[in-house]
């Protein structure tokens, strides 16, 4: 195996991890000294997506003994961030580091193997927990590969996982998973659709008012036993008084 990766040491390979807003921050560090240190020693370039969204794409680029270094870096520095917050916690039992992998779903056969003999080879070999998710991640062709175990078993199985990739290339076109930003609330009042940032209503792109404003169109049924107060010339949305009052009140900022 080990003369399979480092035949393919020239060949430059690019690596997705999934990683939520907390391990993202573990990793780029105060001032993004962490991430720089571990692009400086391992010699992989390594990109996060923008936005505010919960969850984000790590991309790390390179050949393979520079993508296993990077790898080696983030474990460990996982596995650092798990004994930190243990000894704050009463738990006994140490967690495993995870990590999640985005793999093109045409790759994804060639890594469970028939009848899944490669997936149980990779997990008997490494020691590592690997699981394959069965669905697609949203609006995307790839599927989240979940990694745990200790730092040594997980890049032992990203070396596997990594002959896997090289000698199976994707098939067809891969469409990259997008994380979606989180949702900010929306707040509609007099026929305008306002998003709440911080402490001030920013009106809302028209689409959103467009669609507010079709929805006026239609007559709503007020639940039983409650009337509305309507305001003149305009249907609100269902909303008992001192909710609708609320809102109003919400979006006067």
């Amino acid at each position: 195996m080990e003369s399979k990766v480092s035949e393919g040491l020239n060949v430059t390979l690019t690596i997705r991890l999934l990683m939520h807003g907390k391990e993202v921050g573990s990793i780029i560090g105060k001032k993004g000294e962490t991430v720089k240190k571990t692009r400086e020693e391992s010699g992989a370039r390594i990109n996060i997506s923008e936005g505010n969204c919960p969850e984000r794409i790590v991309t790390i680029t390179g050949p393979t003994d520079a993508i296993f270094k990077a790898f080696a870096m983030i474990a460990y520095k996982f596995e650092e961030d798990i004994i930190n917050s243990m000894s704050n916690s009463p738990a006994t039992s140490k967690p495993p580091v995870t990590l999640r992998l985005v793999v093109p779903a045409s790759q994804c056969g060639s890594l469970i193997g028939k009848g899944g003999s490669k997936i149980k080879e990779i997990r008997e070999s490494t020691g590592a927990q690997v699981q394959v998710a069965g669905d697609m991640l949203p609006n995307s062709t790839e599927r989240a590969v979940t990694i745990s175990g200790t730092p040594d078993a997980i890049i032992q199985c990203v070396r596997q996982i990594c002959v896997v990739m090289l000698e199976s290339p994707p098939k067809g076109a891969t469409i990259p998973y997008r994380p979606k930003p989180a949702s900010t609330p929306v707040i509609f009042a007099g026929g305008q659709a306002y998003t709440i940032q911080g402490q001030y209503a920013i009106p809302h792109p028209d689409q959103l008012t467009k669609l507010h404003q079709l929805a006026m169109q239609q007559t709503p049924f007020p639940p039983l036993g409650q009337t509305n107060p309507a305001f003149p010339g305009e249907k609100l949305p269902l909303h008992s008084s001192e909710e609708a009052q609320n809102l109003m009140g919400q979006s006067s900022g």
